[in-house]
């Protein structure tokens, strides 16, 4: 997930520069860059279908009002929660850690009642 977000983030930037702004401790694998392009694809051929479930749960916002880190861990993490085999805890789990890091004191527990209201209304516990 940190790949890809950094990656949302960074626009078409190489990985290597990418990476080098990411902090990660250690060098991503080829899969591990594989997973994370399938994801920035999806995200971006998804992004209308994503951006209306976050209209939908997120109460008194609207995803264009959104400060632009806190939509990009959304929509990674409804894109992980509809396409991907991830289990909804690790998804909410990884997309709450990056809150805490990079977004407003109080955005990772807005982001955390919204991917749980999603995945306690369609049974994806």
């Amino acid at each position: 997930m940190k790949i890809s977000f950094a990656r949302l983030l960074g626009g078409d930037a190489a990985y290597k520069d990418v990476l080098e702004k990411s902090e990660l401790s250690k060098t991503p694998t080829e899969d591990d860059i594989a997973f994370a392009d399938n994801i920035v694809s999806g995200i971006e051929a998804h992004c209308q279908e994503l951006d209306a479930l976050i209209n939908d749960y997120a109460k008194n916002w609207t995803a264009e009002r959104l400060p632009k880190v806190d939509l990009v861990i959304l929509r990674i993490a409804f894109y992980e929660l509809l396409y991907s085999d991830n289990p909804s805890g690790a998804v909410i789990n990884e997309a709450v850690a990056l809150a805490k890091r990079y977004c407003d004191d109080k955005s990772y527990q807005y982001i955390n009642g919204i991917l749980g209201s999603y995945v306690r209304k369609e049974g994806k516990v």
